[in-house]
């Protein structure tokens, strides 16, 4: 059965009154729906251009990307600081090598103003030491020595060169670390007795008296043939070798 629209005045208000209503209703919704397309997530969408009257365009987010042959500042090269120089003073008072040939490297230099024994190596200042030599009664004799034999220890005896032990002037003395200088009985060697009189006086029969630690040292280091130089004592020249 079709319903026909009534002729009621009154009728007729009411349904067009409900038809705009219902028209507004669909009309608000449409648009609602229109603006929730329209604005994105906030979280997840991507960035969109919003053009009056136009398309909605999404703009993809650009990566960051470095434009070829762009000039690039360069780092500031750190300068190091120079080190500083370190330089050994010349050791003060010490007098040149003696020019004499060598076949051990070592070269050695008594000074009996000095009292001290001064040591070189390939040409270099290495050591030197306090030393007594021989009185003015047996003085050491000037000239160039060369090292022969060492003994670890032994007695030193006046008899071996003609001075009887009993004698005032006779000795036999047990010494230690003895390096001979010449045939004749000069050594130097260690003199513990002697170390006040060492870098002063010269008490010796004619060795060079050092001390304990120092006369070790020559018999450790200083190989035969070496040449020790005595220089400026009351001796006389030494002529033998």
């Amino acid at each position: 059965m079709i319903a026909k629209e009534s002729s009621d005045p009154v009728f007729s208000v009411k349904t067009s009154a409900r038809r705009k209503a219902a028209a507004r209703f669909v009309a608000v919704g449409v648009s609602a729906a229109a603006l929730s397309l329209a604005v994105p997530a906030v979280s997840s969408a991507a960035p969109v251009t919003v053009i009056p009257g136009g398309p909605t365009i999404e703009v993809p987010e650009l990566p960051n990307l470095e434009l070829p042959g762009a000039p690039t500042k360069p780092k500031p090269k750190s300068t190091p600081k120079p080190k500083p120089k370190t330089t050994e003073p010349a050791k003060p008072n010490v007098p040149a090598m003696p020019n004499v040939k060598t076949s051990t490297g070592y070269v050695a230099l008594a000074v009996d103003g000095a009292h001290t024994i001064y040591w070189w190596k390939n040409g270099e200042f290495i050591k030197e030491m306090p030393i007594s030599m021989g009185s003015n009664a047996h003085p050491t004799p000037n000239g160039v020595y060369h090292t022969k034999e060492k003994y670890r220890d032994m007695y030193m005896d006046s008899s071996t060169y003609g001075v009887p032990v009993d004698s005032p002037e006779g000795y036999r003395t047990y010494v230690e670390y003895a390096t001979r200088m010449s045939w004749d009985g000069i050594f130097i060697h260690a003199a513990p007795w002697s170390v006040q009189q060492q870098g002063n006086t010269n008490v010796s029969h004619g060795c060079i008296n050092v001390s304990t630690e120092n006369g070790k040292w020559v018999y450790d280091n200083v190989g035969r043939d070496t040449p020790i130089v005595v220089r400026g004592t009351v001796g006389g020249q030494y002529t033998g070798d």
